[in-house]
């Protein structure tokens, strides 16, 4: 299972990369590193190697998230089997007790 943490990081990441510039995209901003050849070169190409990072992010954010419900559904059903057979091991106490009690 996959740590939530590094989405959380890579998503203040883009939050301060989008303070630091005007738009997404549009060449070097005021924050100190261009970003790349494309990106300094801002325009379209810029704009679109933003949005493909984005796009990028967004899956890899998806994709954790149905690992962890996935996982989640998985303690789930174990946590139930197990209540499952301490109900039963109970009923088998609670009988043999009740037998027990019977012969006295």
């Amino acid at each position: 299972m996959q740590r939530v943490p590094t989405v959380f990081c890579r998503n203040m990441a883009y939050l301060s990369q989008v303070r630091m510039t005007g738009e997404r995209g549009s060449g070097a901003g005021k924050g100190g590193g261009g970003g790349g050849s494309i990106r300094e070169a801002g325009g379209s190409f810029g704009k679109m190697e933003a949005a493909h990072e984005d796009q990028y992010f967004y899956n890899q954010q998806k994709e954790q998230l149905a690992k962890m419900r996935e996982g989640l559904h998985d303690e789930i059903s174990f946590h139930e089997e197990q209540i499952q057979r301490h109900q039963e091991a109970i009923n088998r106490h609670k009988k043999r007790m009740s037998e027990m009690e019977g012969k006295q």
